[in-house]
């Protein structure tokens, strides 16, 4: 954009685009002043032409003209905030061939199509900012490509996803089910109608896919990352885990490993996950995120906030915007490695194999009430070299049919878990899939 301003184009009139306009207005001016030039809205392309969204757009060009915003000279960075695949995909490498830079907080994108998309944008030698995309308004990807830079990432663990969040703490406090706490959580706006990305742990899988590529430098999908979600979990689950002195959170999970060559490999998982109550992590409640990451130099961090919602995650997209515009000015925009590593050391690394996972688990047998059940149970867990540490057997409830039998086991490699309980689920007198839950203590 000529004169002192620096142009912005936004794609997608939404919630968190509504929230982008509303900050790039209401603080224009400290931003001009951190900056020392201003950050302008000049152009919004949206299909929705006609609703209101509270906002005063009066000089910006508002109509659902996408190729005229990505080929309009007065934008300088394009903001892409339609959210899915291959629409935004399409307008996303548009705009970097028009030679603009991106700013997104497309983590679903990211995660399928990021290769693709970074290397367009270092050919073409434009940025391409994303920081909204993991952890709302939890400045997590700058500090991961930037305070935290100098150092090796021995592990991090995150809650990346408020809906879940917010249910699970829903399902521990009021012991109610998941369908129950589910319908609340859509009445309340926290999930929306089709829940599958977050109940199923497929956003965290996204997130985690970009946290993964900054903290070690590995090139991965989120379709390489073994996802569990939260739909088995059952109020018994929260009295045990109560019992047991842990709290159940949907837990996204790396850690550097060691192979056998001594090569480097990377665990890296999603799944519901029970952490010591006096862990913070423990501690995060709600609709909140929170993302624990273990340098070797630096020692525990704990990056905690809004993990979603227009204005966080607005706050998030306007400082990439903010970022990218200092590095326009000084002539070095393009040059700054998106993911932390140099493009060139980039790689696949071979990931942990889940049977090679080494934890204590939870376990719950659906057991017929009758003698000697818990002692077949006990001696294949035994015959595959499973250590028992605890057992609570529940009473029977009047007419059920079956008895839960809740099992704290002693470390063991889930290949051995899964060998016993593919075993334990064919007896007669087991009359439900056993239902497993890992547990981490190293928070």
């Amino acid at each position: 954009m000529s004169g002192d301003a620096i142009g912005v184009g936004l794609i997608g009139l939404g919630t968190i685009g509504t929230g982008v306009a509303k900050v790039l207005d209401g603080n224009a001016s400290v931003i001009s002043q951190r900056l020392g030039f201003s950050l302008r809205l000049v152009r919004v392309a949206d299909l929705d032409t006609k609703t209101d969204r509270g906002i005063d757009l009066s000089g910006v060009q508002f109509d659902d003209d996408t190729a005229g915003l990505i080929a309009d000279p007065k934008v300088d960075i394009v903001v892409e905030l339609i959210g899915g695949y291959e629409t935004a995909r399409r307008f996303t490498l548009e705009a970097i061939a028009a030679g603009k830079h991106v700013v997104t907080a497309n983590k679903a994108l990211l995660a399928k199509h990021g290769k693709e998309i970074f290397e367009a944008a270092a050919k073409r030698g434009v940025d391409v900012a994303f920081e909204a995309s993991v952890g709302g308004g939890i400045p997590i990807l700058r500090s991961m490509r930037e305070g935290l830079a100098a150092n090796r990432i021995e592990s991090l663990h995150g809650i990346m996803n408020g809906t879940t969040n917010y249910m699970l703490t829903e399902m521990e406090s009021t012991g109610e089910a998941f369908e129950i706490v589910l319908k609340r959580a859509q009445d309340l706006g926290y999930a929306e109608a089709d829940p599958t990305f977050d109940v199923d742990g497929i956003d965290a899988a996204h997130k985690l896919t970009l946290l993964v590529a900054m903290a070690y430098g590995a090139e991965l999908t989120d379709d390489d990352i073994p996802t569990e979600g939260i739909r088995g979990l059952a109020p018994l689950d929260f009295e045990a885990a109560e019992k047991f002195g842990y709290r159940i959170k949907l837990l996204g999970i790396a850690k550097r490993r060691e192979g056998p060559n001594g090569e480097e490999r990377i665990e890296a998982r999603v799944h519901p996950t029970m952490i010591p109550r006096e862990s913070l992590l423990a501690n995060v409640d709600g609709a909140m995120n929170a993302i624990a990451v273990h340098g070797d130099a630096v020692g525990p961090t704990l990056f905690y906030g809004a993990g979603a919602g227009e204005m966080p995650t607005a706050s998030a997209v306007v400082a990439d915007l903010m970022e990218v515009a200092r590095e326009i000015r000084r002539g070095s925009a393009g040059r700054v490695a998106p993911l932390s590593y140099m493009p060139d050391h980039l790689e696949r690394k071979p990931l942990v194999p889940p049977g090679e996972v080494h934890a204590r688990c939870y376990l719950v047998f659906s057991a017929a009430d009758e003698p000697g059940v818990l002692g077949q149970i006990a001696s294949i867990l035994g015959e595959n070299g499973i250590s028992i540490q605890s057992v609570i057997q529940q009473p029977l409830e009047p007419g059920a049919r079956t008895v839960p039998v809740v099992v704290l086991t002693h470390p063991a490699l889930e290949e051995l878990v899964r060998s016993a309980l593919a075993e334990i689920d064919q007896l007669s007198e087991v009359l439900a899939p056993t239902r497993l839950v890992r547990i981490e203590e190293d928070l």
